[in-house]
């Protein structure tokens, strides 16, 4: 954990020390290990690494760079995920100082530096499926992809329960990677007609008679397709409601050095009437670049009443 906000805090560090470009092969092979596609990572011989039954993977502190620790300690969650585990989602926002993560216009491009767009591909490349709601995926046209790191696409996955979204979208065009249209069962066919059958995930009583969506009836979909380890990564209001059900074991929320005012907010949860009763996670703080990451631990909070 960094808490210290030095630009260059590792310079003095040992550069002989394996790092961050060593660290993240076995972080690859660790998400293959549990998908089936890969055997598990054998300890070295030095044991820089092993797999601690209680405690899950560690590294040796004295036998890495300071660097390649702490994006260990802030992935170490997701790593930990055995495959017999029960779903496990993590989530992600990127904010301002005053709380929007794009303009009332929904320009998000970008509120956060490079080094958080780099995380958020490492956090697709350890995870089965990403997952965003259809406002986000009409603004940014986004692709989901692994581009800026070596490793898997994971199953791109939009929740659409009303088909607003354009088939001309390229997560339904380019094939890098597949991708599931999330909807009600009960319109299954007309969005299979729209983007095809194969891209389509028809979940029954998603769409509840209050208007709202039954995301544990959505994780249990993706779970019978092989789908546990999940990331949510947008926007605001999928976040927000993920939690708000009680369905996000870690979010990491970050934080960009810049004022939008007047903008689109971030989590949008029930609002809380005394302080004291207000949920405080146990949490973490990163550096990345100029921005500041905060790792929190929602496995305690309980639903939020609606």
């Amino acid at each position: 954990m960094v808490t210290a906000y030095d630009p260059h805090p590792f310079t003095t560090a040992p550069r002989a020390l394996p790092g961050v470009d060593a660290l993240w092969p076995l972080c690859l092979a660790i998400a293959r290990h549990r998908r089936g596609t890969g055997p598990a990572p054998a300890p070295d011989a030095a044991r820089r690494f092993h797999q601690h039954r209680s405690h899950g993977f560690v590294l040796d502190p004295a036998a890495w760079h300071p660097e390649a620790l702490e994006l260990f300690s802030l992935l170490k969650p997701v790593l930990d995920c055995p495959p017999e585990s029960p779903t496990w989602v993590i989530g992600q926002l990127g904010q301002s100082l005053d709380g929007c993560i794009a303009t009332r216009g929904g320009d998000a491009n970008f509120v956060n530096g490079p080094e958080m767009l780099l995380h958020l591909h490492r956090l697709r490349a350890l995870c089965d499926a990403v997952i965003v709601g259809a406002a986000t995926a009409a603004i940014d046209n986004p692709q989901l992809t692994t581009r800026r790191v070596a490793g898997e696409h994971p199953v791109r996955v939009l929740i659409d329960p009303t088909l607003r979204l354009a088939p001309t979208l390229r997560v339904f065009t380019d094939r890098q990677a597949p991708t599931l249209l999330v909807c009600d069962a009960a319109r299954e066919a007309e969005a299979a007609a729209q983007v095809g059958a194969d891209q389509v995930l028809g979940v029954p009583g998603l769409l509840k008679e209050n208007g709202t969506l039954d995301l544990p009836a959505l994780l249990h979909a993706l779970r019978q397709r092989g789908l546990h380890v999940l990331f949510v990564e947008g926007g605001g209001i999928t976040v927000s409601r993920f939690i708000a059900q009680g369905c996000m074991d870690r979010l990491h929320l970050s934080i960009a050095p810049v004022l939008i005012g007047g903008g689109r907010p971030g989590l949008s949860l029930p609002v809380g009437m005394v302080m004291r009763n207000c949920p405080r996670p146990p949490a973490s703080v990163f550096r990345m670049g100029a921005d500041v990451l905060w790792d929190l631990d929602l496995r305690a909070l309980a639903p939020f009443a609606t």
